[in-house]
């Protein structure tokens, strides 16, 4: 008898299809240009393959009805899986093209993909149209990707027969805890890969190299470097010209060459790759920014704190900070010279629990006494015992000995300021704010001038509160992280609410219940403000759901900047307590929020989506006295008192050059006005008000002109950023589709 399966479709219809169906041939009972449309599915929440069949890869129990979705180049999942489609097609040409290429990694990226090669000819842009040019034919001959499982021995074979000798190391360190690895196949190229693709490479439309650029196997500067080769695909050859145009225009607002330009910050080598030193005119944006946010904070009751920049790693053990993100965070600082030593010892022996042998008896004898020499004794170290006991016996002498690490986040501080005083149900909530600083020790491939950093600051608050104050304390924060965005026109965002991975929760810490409690609360919020939402699992921090900004450039970037985050537990893992009502200890909540995000992050997107012209409340330069020869100098003088005095960033150009001159060089360091000056303003007490934007306003009195000024000051207001239609770039670059 033949099995049937009971596929639901997205109108809510349940209907039966023989068990071998794929939703290709769903799609075809429907109708033939629905099947020829179809580049994937959507089957229970998962993208696959629209070829593998649909019992196969539901992983339902039998009987139960399979949701499935087809989908085509109108759904944007659909561009992620041709973009990945692409980056094979690349691949293949490349290795077309040049003998001996070895495969690395090829994700898609926010805006397009990447392959990685191993190659000794090195690529340059002027080999892009060759590239370009077999990348198409590959794509005419509309060859199908076709889906092959292989056991891990078979898959270091096939590898190794490809002479494919990352894709081997890879498969034997990287996918160690897979029994089972899935490849690729396209004509007669192959590659492990996870998928999922479209049904052949002839559903690739408009593609286009982007740039080449340096690289390093896994990210490790310590590896073999390679070449990551840039590309972009969309649906059509519009789209395509729209998003080069875009590039193009986000080239010239690069903030690192404006930053350089406008003296607003810098990156020294001697400093360290990724540490901002924030020049005078950046650090006024930074300082204006912040004195913006402090106020509406005391208005808001939230109370100021500091904490340092270091903590005891015991404390981040506690809150799940480490070794959660030990990768991303800096070593710790040791107070014993043997304690990186152990430190490293610990961490091979976790890395081989499963019982293989990371040390031979003479390492581990070598570590003895290497650690003896250093000063730590550790005779109870058991040599013909299990890994657990000899990771046992290593902690226990760490733990008695002094381990900080730099600062990764500011909530234990933070934490432990609540904790400090007993506390009433009446004193709640308590919301503590601070400008900290945090270290990440980012990857150096993926340092972005002030995008991404190792050393940032954070407009940090986090506020606890009573079970029954959390929704309105939440609508609260967001309602601050919008008042933000609009102060300095970014208007255009939507809100992404970040739910945890429910298919691999062991990454994230907390009960499923506070987890269920906390995301459904998150929902309500959303759905009681009448907010449009859309949700993310797999993004959650990893104590609680969190609601992300998603905010539009004026070119159509999308930049993730503030978030609000709700968290059941911290508070339990500190075991933190108020005294409630009935006189008996509870658990508080706590909220995390970030307005801005980071400072360094937040200003590098202003510099570039204003492109170096801040508003006039924001600029380092508000206004600029010119005298028109240095007979007025002393009343240019007198101007620029006045203004200062009046609250204004100001300064007066004493050069001797033709005052057409001093205006163009005012025009170019992008000053929002200048007051020219000459005989007849002296005479009058009166100032020649030109505007960057709209250029000559007239004479007017200085009360008058100080007055205009301060007015537009005040109302923060936000003029001249052209707004692009364009709507299909994400910037956050978040790698994906990678095995």
């Amino acid at each position: 008898m033949r099995l049937m399966l009971q596929i639901q479709l997205p109108d809510g219809s349940v209907k039966e299809y023989p068990e071998n169906y794929t939703a290709i041939d769903v799609a075809k009972t429907i109708g033939e240009r629905l099947a020829a449309a179809t580049l994937a599915a959507e089957i229970n929440g998962t993208v696959v393959d629209a070829t593998r069949p649909v019992g196969q890869v539901s992983n339902l129990p039998p009987g139960t009805s399979i949701p499935l979705k087809l989908i085509t180049n109108k759904d944007p999942k659909a561009l992620a899986v041709m973009r990945h489609s692409a980056a094979h097609v690349m691949a293949r040409a490349v290795m077309r093209l040049y003998p001996g290429v070895g495969l690395a990694f090829g994700p898609t990226t926010g805006h397009g993909f990447y392959y990685d090669f191993d190659l000794d000819t090195k690529i340059s842009e002027d080999d892009f149209p060759r590239i370009e040019e077999e990348m198409k034919k590959i794509i005419a001959d509309a060859e199908p990707f076709e889906r092959f499982n292989a056991t891990r021995d078979e898959a270091v074979k096939l590898c190794t027969d490809l002479d494919q000798k990352l894709k081997v190391e890879h498969i034997q360190t990287g996918l160690a805890d897979h029994g089972s690895l899935s490849f690729y196949r396209q004509g007669n190229f192959m590659d492990l890969c996870r998928g999922p693709h479209v049904p052949d490479a002839g559903k690739i439309t408009a593609i286009k190299l982007i740039s080449i650029a340096g690289s390093y196997w896994k990210g490790d500067a310590n590896n073999k470097q390679l070449q990551r080769l840039y590309g972009t695909a969309w649906f059509s050859q519009k789209d395509l010209d729209e998003y080069i145009k875009q590039v193009d225009e986000a080239k010239k607002r690069d903030h690192r060459v404006l930053g350089k330009q406008l003296g607003l910050f810098s990156i020294s080598q001697d400093v360290g790759p990724g540490l901002c030193l924030w020049l005078p005119k950046g650090s006024t944006v930074r300082a204006t920014l912040e004195d913006f946010i402090k106020k509406e904070l005391l208005k808001l009751g939230y109370t100021p704190v500091y904490s340092p920049h270091i903590g005891r790693v015991e404390m981040y053990e506690i809150s799940g900070h480490f070794p959660y993100y030990r990768d991303a965070q800096f070593s710790p600082i040791f107070g014993h010279d043997a304690g990186a030593l152990v430190d490293f010892w610990i961490r091979k022996l976790r890395e081989h629990k499963d019982g293989t042998a990371v040390f031979s008896l003479d390492d581990e004898q070598k570590l003895l006494e290497s650690a003896k020499v250093m000063g730590a004794a550790l005779t109870e170290y058991p040599m013909s015992g299990s890994v657990d006991a000899k990771i046992e016996t290593l902690r226990v002498w760490e733990k008695n000995q002094e381990r900080y690490l730099l600062k990764p986040m500011n909530c234990p501080h933070h934490v432990q300021m609540s904790a400090s005083q007993q506390r009433s149900y009446r004193d709640l909530p308590v919301r503590l704010a601070e400008f900290g600083t945090v270290y990440r020790h980012e990857k150096t491939g993926e340092l972005n001038g002030m995008l991404r950093v190792r050393g940032l600051t954070q407009d940090d608050a986090h506020l606890f509160c009573t079970p029954d104050q959390v929704e309105e304390e939440f609508k609260l924060t967001l309602g601050l992280v919008k008042f933000v965005l609009n102060s300095v026109g970014l208007d255009d965002y939507r809100m992404q609410l970040s739910l945890r991975d429910s298919k691999n929760k062991t990454k994230y810490v907390g009960s499923d219940e506070n987890w269920d409690k906390a995301e459904t609360t998150l929902r309500k919020v959303l759905t009681e403000l009448a907010l449009p939402f859309t949700t993310m699992e797999g993004e959650a921090a990893f104590y609680g759901p969190k609601i992300d900004f998603m905010v539009r450039d004026c070119i159509g970037r999308e930049w993730q900047l503030g978030t609000v985050q709700l968290d059941f537990n911290l508070p339990e893992r500190f075991k933190l307590e108020y005294i409630g009502a009935d006189n008996k200890p509870h658990r508080p909540v706590m909220i995390h929020r970030a307005p801005f995000g980071s400072m360094e992050r937040f200003t590098g997107m202003l510099i570039e989506h204003f492109a170096g012209a801040f508003p006039l409340w924001l600029a380092p330069e508000q206004v600029r006295v010119l005298p028109v020869s240095d007979k007025f100098n002393d009343y240019a003088q007198s101007v620029e008192r006045q203004f200062r005095e009046a609250g204004f960033r100001i300064t007066t150009d004493y050069t001797s050059s033709r005052v057409n001159a001093k205006v163009r060089e005012a025009q170019l360091q992008l000053i929002p006005y200048m007051l020219i000056v000459g005989e007849k303003e002296a005479a009058a007490n009166s100032v020649a008000l030109r505007d960057r934007i709209d250029g000559d306003l007239g004479v007017l009195p200085i009360a008058d002109a100080i007055a205009k000024l301060q007015e537009e000051v005040a109302a923060r207001r936000v003029r001249q950023v052209v707004k692009s239609s364009f709507r299909s770039f994400d910037e956050s670059g978040e790698e994906s589709n990678e095995y």
